[in-house]
């Protein structure tokens, strides 16, 4: 099957983002409990490169479907999961990276770096941490992981903020620094 990129996230409405959210299945891991664990020998560097064995997967493809399999535990450790096993994945700072955003109909959607259009709200926050000096803003994406926002989509964030650097996103407020 080809690839098809995402089409340019600034010329979505709010509805049709819903769309193509609706249409991305991913696999029900939520309802998967494997007995069966291992280490995945996987890293997913600070920067939002996937490395397998100290090489870099440099298919964005295999980067896709693998993230699509992505859960992270109340330890905050993160598995590769199936319905038979779950392999543990080094994360140095969060599993995606927001890298777009744009604001349509009182909502902010995300561009993450797997292809995937993320709409902060409700189930998705923005929470900021790290200091004022060097703030560092995650968005929550699905199962427990998150998308670190980077410099540049940060930076437009900071420039549909209110004077008190927040910004609303289906009727809530979220601070672009840390409190």
């Amino acid at each position: 099957m080809p690839y098809v990129p995402p089409p340019d996230l600034a010329t979505l409405s709010l509805a049709e983002i819903a769309a193509l959210t609706a249409q991305r299945k991913l696999p029900p891991v939520e309802q998967w409990d494997p007995q069966v664990s291992g280490d995945s020998l996987m890293l997913i560097k600070a920067d939002g490169r996937w490395f397998h064995d100290g090489g870099e997967i440099r298919r964005p493809a295999m980067v896709r479907a693998f993230s699509s399999l992505l859960w992270r535990d109340a330890l905050r450790q993160h598995w590769l999961v199936t319905p038979f096993e779950k392999q543990a994945i080094a994360v140095e700072d969060a599993a995606f990276q927001a890298t777009d955003v744009t604001h349509r109909d009182g909502a902010l959607a995300f561009g993450l770096n797997t292809d995937e259009i993320v709409v902060a709200g409700p189930d998705h926050p923005l929470v900021a941490r790290g200091d004022a000096e060097t703030p560092a803003l995650y968005l929550a994406v699905r199962h427990g992981c998150e998308a670190r926002i980077n410099r540049s989509t940060w930076l437009q964030l900071v420039a549909l903020a209110a004077d008190d650097l927040t910004v609303a996103s289906r009727g809530m407020r979220f601070s672009l620094v840390p409190q």
